[in-house]
């Protein structure tokens, strides 16, 4: 394991890679997810059916798919994008649509009695979904959000594929160096699971807090 210690500053810049995308991707999925949850509950018929065709097709194709689409498919569009971007892009568009049906489920295990009390007091639709709706889903979500969340800190290492010099494209390079290759992946295997394990103890104080505040 000496030569992990050795290259321990290169692979964690890799890890800081893997952090990026994992929180970026996971911030925009967010906004993408909330906003095809509302197309899908509150949205018209055409809106409605473009939601879940966007579902059915992200959720039906693999991930390794979509981001070699959005790298080098695009390009045959005259569509250039990094390989930080277009890792970004397309894992954005991914976990966007599994936060959708997340997020969705978390509104509708929202008792209706609720919605329609708080149209009673005179509010409207979007003061009742931000007031009421919106922190009672937050507390059901959590929980699975936590999951994508953690399932995307792996994901990330498909982008290796476009040369994103994350974890696994480090621990390759290095690899590729050494000629060795236990001690590199053993190595980056351990690297997964700390920042797997903080990301989880994280989540489940917010998950916590969450269920003493509602």
């Amino acid at each position: 394991m000496d030569l992990v210690w050795d290259n321990g500053l290169f692979l964690l810049k890799g890890a800081y890679y893997t952090l990026l995308v994992t929180v970026v991707s996971m911030f925009f999925g967010l906004l993408i997810g909330m906003a095809v949850a509302l197309a899908r509950l509150k949205g018209n018929l055409p809106l409605r059916w473009l939601a879940r065709a966007y579902v059915s097709v992200i959720r039906g194709t693999p991930a390794f798919v979509q981001i070699l689409i959005v790298y080098y498919g695009l390009v045959d569009y005259g569509i250039t994008l990094g390989p930080l971007t277009a890792a970004c892009v397309a894992l954005s568009i991914n976990v966007g649509a599994y936060l959708s049906e997340t997020f969705r489920g978390a509104i509708l295990a929202v008792p209706k009695g609720q919605t329609e009390a708080a149209y009673a007091t005179g509010m409207t639709s979007w003061q009742a979904l931000r007031r009421i709706v919106f922190p009672q889903a937050a507390r059901v979500a959590i929980a699975p959000m936590g999951n994508t969340f953690i399932g995307m800190l792996k994901e990330t290492s498909l982008v290796s594929v476009i040369t994103v010099t994350e974890l696994l494209r480090s621990a390759q390079l290095l690899v590729a160096q050494y000629y060795v290759y236990m001690p590199f992946y053993l190595g980056v295997a351990v690297m997964y699971w700390v920042m797997s394990t903080v990301f989880s103890a994280i989540l489940g104080m917010i998950e916590n807090r969450l269920s003493k505040a509602y």
